[in-house]
């Protein structure tokens, strides 16, 4: 079932024609920051998770490394639901490279970004987030000419954090408001990295988003910028800093677009998305997923508030839903895929 938080945008969903899932991939420094991110089951390892994860939900498997991205718990990565969301309709993936350090081994659109460094330093210089902008609010008008709606998914290891310093640099209340892959949001490390990367912030929009951003952020924020259509930005409380950005740049183009994510989002006690909704003006919708009935543990610990989100993965059960598919669906195609990696591992 996929519900209304704020706003008003799942008619939108039903009439669209023609879409395309769309995983904008990058990294940044701030994951090597022991303890700020388990998207990946070490710090260096966090610079693989993007690449794999593009991967994991075009082929099935992962060629820069020899398994799917895990938690330092071992919990899959959650490309697993998306993959097997979108099992159930027939969208066209597009992978599209914002900055990662890790190239995939499989064909991608390239926005002439690079990896993010420390926002407690600099993440990018002004050259290459304008040339990110450019290249995917061209990238955007392009789709335009065939789609008449985008899903738009990330996956960015410390995402989180980059949003917060992002959504706090632009003026809202968002300290402690976002969430965690873990069930134990290391809220008290997020908020002292984004309190150190506001400190001597510039006054000028493109250069707040420059120091602050990393760059899915950015090219998320240019696609949607540039797309004519409506937009569903399939993530969690990071998508509320890219529809912070396009407000920057376009305020009129938030009537356009949603959140779609999780009920784990929705429902987390440990961070605030409807506050940072509502803030920012973005309607919000959610797939209510129950995986409690999961054959797996590695599954079924999804209700406990591991992963939650990420690669899409609210935003590819919502358009299974739409497209007929119920939570049973859903969770019998996680399983098969999961059975699946399993056997390969062994």
């Amino acid at each position: 079932m996929i519900k209304e938080v704020l706003g008003s945008f799942i008619e939108n969903l039903k009439t669209a024609k023609k879409y395309p899932f769309i995983l904008v991939i990058a990294t940044t420094d701030v994951s090597l920051i022991p303890g700020i991110t388990v998207a990946g089951a070490s710090p260096e390892l966090t610079h693989f998770t993007p690449a794999a994860d593009a991967e994991f939900l075009v082929l099935g498997k992962c060629k820069v490394i020899n398994t799917v991205p895990i938690t330092p718990d071992g919990i899959p990565t959650p490309a697993l639901v998306t993959r097997a969301s979108l099992s159930l309709t027939r969208v066209t993936k597009l992978v599209v490279n914002a900055g990662s350090r890790i190239l995939p081994k499989i064909p991608f659109i390239d926005v002439g970004g690079k990896p993010g460094g420390d926002i407690r330093k600099y993440s990018l210089d002004l050259e290459t987030t304008e040339r990110i902008i450019e290249n995917s609010t061209l990238l955007g008008e392009e789709l335009s000419n065939t789609f008449d709606l985008l899903v738009i998914g990330e996956s960015i290891p410390a995402g989180t954090t980059t949003a917060m310093a992002v959504l706090q640099g632009l003026g809202y209340d968002a300290i402690d408001k976002v969430s965690s892959a873990s069930p134990n949001n290391p809220k008290e490390l997020k908020r002292k990295v984004v309190l150190d990367a506001l400190k001597n912030l510039p006054s000028n929009t493109l250069e707040k988003i420059s120091k602050l951003a990393d760059p899915m952020l950015i090219s998320v924020a240019g696609i949607s910028l540039g797309f004519k259509g409506k937009i569903l930005l399939a993530g969690g409380t990071q998508m509320t800093a890219a529809a912070a950005i396009i407000k920057e740049f376009n305020k009129e183009k938030l009537k356009d677009i949603a959140i779609g994510t999780t009920k784990w989002i929705v429902k987390d006690k440990c961070s605030d998305i409807i506050s940072l909704a509502k803030q920012v003006g973005v309607a919000l919708i959610y797939a209510d997923l129950d995986f409690s009935i999961s054959k797996h543990k590695g599954i079924r610990v999804y209700e406990e508030g591991y992963v939650k989100e990420g690669v899409g993965a609210g935003g590819a059960s919502i358009l299974a839903m739409i497209n007929g598919a119920k939570n049973e669906d859903i969770v019998r195609r996680v399983d098969e895929m999961y059975s699946e990696l399993l056997i390969s591992k062994n």
